[in-house]
């Protein structure tokens, strides 16, 4: 009997035992997850020096270029320089005098028709997210959309200002939301939602950028949040709400 039940147990054993093929892909598939996302960023990393280093060196005088007495090249020298230099416009920029240059400037723009236009646009969405003050996509959030029913992840940019908000003042208090596409966080829709529409999540945006752009496969950890969730009364009320419907 016992003799029975051990041969039973090897048979189990043989027959759920991976064989090599299985092992070798199992290998492969690993060697992907751990070398794919490292070999990606360092591609991507360098790609982006060599193209600030192929804008920048061309003007960057012989003498001042190292290269010119190296028999090598150095990879980054053309980023080092474009950031001296941004640093260096910053600062002056920041005096009285070149401040002035800049109003100058500004207004020698406002004269041309279509530059001032893309000036204007340009100069406020660099101050937009370049600022460090700003509360630009600090939240992420779910809306209802396309219809009732589906729900989509939004970003939170401030609450609706202008114009747009005058005209909806009478019918509700609207909040600027930027809805992304997948698998590309980049292009989307600006949509101006009730407040009462959205429900804030308590996940980071970096977060919330990860599951658009892997189509829900990367989810945060949930139980993570949970411990130091404090909960809105309004939007328990509202969550309340949409589990009843």
């Amino acid at each position: 009997m016992s003799k029975h039940k051990h041969n039973a147990d090897d048979e189990h054993l043989v027959a759920h035992r991976p064989n090599a093929a299985t092992r070798v892909r199992n290998y492969f598939l690993t060697g992907l997850v751990i070398t794919g996302p490292i070999g990606i960023t360092l591609w991507l990393t360098w790609t982006f020096i060599k193209w600030v280093d192929s804008w920048v060196k061309p003007f960057v005088p012989r003498v001042y270029n190292p290269e010119t007495y190296l028999p090598f090249s150095i990879p980054g020298f053309g980023l080092i320089v474009a950031v001296v230099v941004l640093t260096i416009v910053g600062f002056l920029a920041a005096n009285f005098l070149g401040r002035s240059l800049i109003s100058f400037g500004e207004r020698l723009v406002d004269r041309m028709p279509l530059v001032r236009n893309i000036y204007s646009g340009l100069k406020q969405i660099f101050q937009t997210v370049l600022d460090q003050r700003g509360t630009s996509f600090n939240k992420a959030a779910l809306i209802e959309y396309p219809r009732r029913g589906l729900w989509a992840i939004v970003f939170i940019s401030t609450d609706t200002k202008g114009e747009v908000s005058s005209q909806l003042k009478n019918m509700a208090d609207t909040v600027s939301v930027f809805l992304p596409t997948t698998p590309n966080p980049t292009s989307g829709f600006l949509l101006f939602v009730p407040k009462e529409d959205v429900i804030e999540l308590n996940m980071s945006v970096e977060d919330a950028a990860k599951l658009v752009i892997s189509a829900g496969l990367v989810s945060p950890d949930y139980p993570e949040y949970v411990e130091d969730l404090v909960v809105d009364p309004k939007q328990a009320e509202r969550l309340k709400k949409v589990e009843k419907v």
